[in-house]
């Protein structure tokens, strides 16, 4: 679990990010999640955008998201989530 001043360092990190993941009419399938899985291995830190045509809630997506791949939520504005999980690499310091 991170503190908080490693979520408002995350957060910041994450403005200039563009999202890596977008979920669309399909909602979260095992494609998503997969995408997910590696983009958090290679990244560590990533933005998931859900379009108008995703069924399901925001928060339910981010809570379903974040169980699968042990990410941390850090953040969700409107329809986007940023989540973050260390990798072996630990391309983030704090």
């Amino acid at each position: 679990m991170l503190d908080k001043k490693k979520k408002q360092y995350l957060k910041s990190l994450g403005n200039t990010l563009k999202a890596s993941v977008q979920i669309g009419k399909d909602g979260l399938s095992e494609n998503v999640i997969d995408m997910c899985e590696r983009s958090l291995e290679a990244h560590e830190l990533i933005k998931v955008a859900l379009l108008k045509s995703c069924p399901v809630s925001v928060q339910e997506i981010a809570l379903d998201i974040s169980s699968q791949t042990n990410a941390d939520i850090i953040n969700i504005i409107g329809r986007t989530i940023l989540m973050f999980r260390q990798s072996e690499k630990r391309k983030i310091q704090f």
